[in-house]
């Protein structure tokens, strides 16, 4: 029998390449999500790529009802990967009851339900935004660096539901959990068959990219040029969304084999290097030959100007590592927005 994992936002950008790769190592999954960022014909994608169709119900994780109908439905659910939340710094800055309310709510209704269901453990996706902006002698920044005030009411729910999570396992609730606070996450699968495809405008920097690069959007802006960095723009630690999933495989097989150390344990995830957003943009021209048209904006509220991640302790106890390539990252996404444009879809 494989074990079963509840994927939360499963049709999404990282869920959806998250529930390939469990699908791929073995595991049974079922996907809810509310399609508030995505589409329900991601669940086609995946059975193409594995062969294997996931459960899908499309479900709120803030409607306990409907949620608590899942666990009934497909009773023997060992482990829940929660991806469903809101994400846009900006946007969260605008609608902050918005981001408190679908972003902690969901989270609450989970770890409810858990015991109940005799669930085991808990991946929950954290951000490197709960580090707010560290201090330089704190870069590369580790698990262990001061959690800061956070820039914007996204950042917050982060780390709140970070403290709620280790709030309910110190009470004595009998799960375990793994906060992963991963940097940004980019690319799509090599198949072109799954990708980042947001919902309306993106928020997101890559898919807004490759967007512009292809004619969908006039002109790509670059907030702020005046930063305390080599080139003046903001410096991310950019991951490759198939790497970054199978962080989670491996940190779902650590809870299920019972190998976790601690009942919450936390894990940096990301590559260990700092890009700034023009390298990021050379880059791109660089490896697909396509000349991109953007300008130079004010700075954004919210935005941290620099933070890159030390993952030895993901690399050494998980036996994880982001293997691929910025220019892989890179033209795997710019392979997918062709592919959109081929189905006719943007």
């Amino acid at each position: 029998m494989s074990k079963k994992i509840l994927v939360t936002g499963g049709t999404g950008f990282i869920g959806s390449h998250t529930t390939v790769e469990l699908q791929n190592a073995g595991y049974e999954v079922v996907i809810v999500d509310n399609l508030s960022n995505s589409k329900a014909d991601v669940v086609d994608g995946i059975e193409k790529i594995t062969g294997i169709r996931p459960a899908f119900e499309e479900v709120d994780c803030c409607d306990l009802p409907a949620l608590e109908g899942v666990f009934k439905k497909y009773p023997g659910i060992q482990g829940i990967i929660h991806f469903a939340a809101s994400k846009a710094v900006g946007e969260s800055v605008e609608k902050p009851l918005m981001y408190y309310e679908n972003n902690i709510v969901s989270l609450i209704n989970l770890l409810k339900l858990m015991p109940e269901y005799g669930v085991k453990g808990i991946i929950f996706s954290s951000s490197c935004t709960v580090y707010g902006q560290p201090d330089p002698e704190n870069l590369p920044v580790t698990e262990e660096a001061p959690i800061k005030k956070a820039e914007s009411p996204y950042g917050n729910t982060k780390q709140i539901n970070e403290e709620i999570v280790q709030d309910f396992v110190h009470s004595g609730a009998p799960i375990s959990a793994i906060l992963l606070r991963y940097f940004n996450p980019i690319g799509s699968h090599p198949s072109g068959i799954i990708g980042e495809m947001p919902n309306g405008v993106p928020a997101n920097l890559i898919p807004y990219l490759t967007q512009t690069a292809i004619g969908i959007r006039p002109c790509l802006k670059v907030f702020g040029d005046d930063y305390d960095t080599p080139d003046g723009s903001c410096i991310r630690d950019y991951i490759y969304v198939l790497d970054l999933a199978k962080a989670h495989v491996a940190a779902m097989a650590r809870i299920l084999e019972g190998k976790n150390a601690d009942p919450v344990e936390i894990y940096n995830v990301g590559t260990g290097k700092g890009v700034s957003v023009l390298e990021l943009i050379n880059t791109f021209e660089k490896c697909t030959g396509v000349k991109l048209n953007y300008e130079i904006a004010p700075r954004r509220e919210g935005d941290i100007e620099k933070v890159w991640g030390n993952v030895d302790k993901a690399n050494k106890v998980l036996g994880w590592k982001a293997v691929h390539t910025l220019e892989e990252s890179l033209s795997s996404a710019w392979n997918w927005q062709k592919k959109l444009r081929e189905r006719g879809i943007m």
